[in-house]
């Protein structure tokens, strides 16, 4: 259960999370505030896998033959999922003239 816990809904949670405010930022502040964000979003998800890492090893005592290809599947398709989300609202966000530019 806790190879779940850990391993499956905590880096979908984190992904998440980080997803649903890089969203805020796209719509409320543009895709300039939106690049800044991502670059202080590297850290904090990195941080927060890091701190992942250390409760299932060394706190839970998890097989890290077995925890850390679980996180880091769920970390990487979570990630590749809110990319594209955020892609799409930074193209949705695009102002016409622009648009007009790019084609």
């Amino acid at each position: 259960m806790i190879y779940f816990l850990l391993g499956v809904l905590a880096p979908i949670f984190l992904n998440l999370l980080h997803m649903f405010i890089g969203v805020y930022v796209v719509v409320a502040r543009g895709s300039v505030m939106s690049l800044a964000f991502s670059g202080a979003g590297f850290i904090t998800k990195s941080m927060g896998m890091v701190y992942l890492l250390y409760l299932g090893i060394d706190v839970f005592e998890l097989n890290f033959k077995i925890f850390v290809p679980l996180l880091s599947l769920f970390f990487l398709l979570t990630h590749f999922i809110e990319a594209f989300v955020i892609q799409h609202y930074i193209q949705k966000n695009v102002k016409p003239y622009i648009q007009a530019l790019q084609k």
